[in-house]
């Protein structure tokens, strides 16, 4: 009777996380609209508060790429724009009914896409010299951790939704058809 139980528990969808996952796509649309996307606009298109928002977390966080991008970093802004986010409402949608098999293949290439993205980044906080840049950039060890604190999540999450895929027995049982 409890193996059967834990079986039971374990094929059922993880609620705690598809509420953990529907959390971050839902907080993820405004954050990409209104920081994200802000260095793929031209200043003039952006709205007085955003940029002094953007430049208050730039300076604080001593984030230099998101007001001067390098182009590798560009390139994910474009994705993150035109990739990711149409795909947070219907990601946040599923997560947030539940127990919607049709997300893995989705969420698989999602997360899969963003963990990669995610490496480079911490790459670029961990080992580039900002001493040239022309915004500030994390000049000692601390200050890159901090900065580097501000981009693992958006690696674990994503991690995290790439594990269940794969490993959680509910979005990994292989339907199977009766014959005819």
């Amino acid at each position: 009777g409890a193996a059967r139980g834990q079986g039971a528990v374990m094929a059922a969808a993880p609620r705690w996380r598809e509420r953990l996952f529907a959390l971050y796509f839902l907080s993820h649309i405004p954050v990409t609209l209104l920081i994200d996307l802000q260095p793929l606009l031209p200043a003039g298109l952006r709205p007085r508060r955003l940029r002094e928002l953007l430049e208050w977390y730039a300076a604080s966080f001593r984030d230099p790429m998101m007001l001067q991008p390098p182009e590798w970093f560009k390139a994910f802004i474009y994705c993150e724009a035109f990739l990711q986010m149409p795909f947070f409402p219907i990601a946040a949608y599923a997560f947030l009914k539940g127990g919607c098999k049709w997300i893995r293949t989705p969420a698989i290439i999602y997360s899969t896409h963003v963990a990669t993205t995610l490496f480079a980044i911490l790459a670029h906080i961990l080992f580039h010299d900002f001493s040239k840049s022309e915004h500030s950039g994390p000049q000692t060890q601390r200050e890159r951790l901090i900065l580097l604190s501000i981009y693992v999540p958006y690696l674990l999450i994503p991690l995290l939704i790439l594990f269940t895929m794969l490993c959680n027995p509910h979005y990994n049982h292989v339907e199977k058809r009766k014959r005819k």
